[in-house]
């Protein structure tokens, strides 16, 4: 968070099942429950960039279980994708925005 005055803010949950790729390998059948967080000001303004994604994704399909962490994409059921990074063995998945005033790329 940028300040104090941030909080983030629970804005799209979505569960399914979609496709996996790690590595030029792509992986059908993944079950996914992900939730994306966007930062607010107090004020109730969204803060461009500022977000959080948390969940969890099924390995099984994966077979071969990636060490974490691990980097791959997520394509979920609607056609989005997400970069996601596997934080544990169990699944759990996060990503980070960082906004715009903590770098100059965006």
């Amino acid at each position: 968070m940028r300040s104090g005055e941030d909080m983030l803010r629970l804005v799209e949950e979505c569960v399914g099942v979609g496709e996996v790729t790690v590595r030029e390998r792509v992986f059908s059948g993944v079950r996914y429950e992900v939730r994306r967080f966007q930062a607010m000001t107090a004020s109730g303004m969204p803060v461009p960039g500022l977000h959080r994604i948390e969940g969890r994704i099924g390995l099984d399909a994966l077979g071969e279980r990636p060490a974490a962490p691990s980097d791959f994409v997520l394509r979920l059921e609607d056609g989005r994708t997400l970069r996601l990074t596997l934080v544990d063995p169990e699944g759990r998945v996060l990503a980070e925005g960082h906004g715009p005033s903590r770098c100059h790329c965006c």
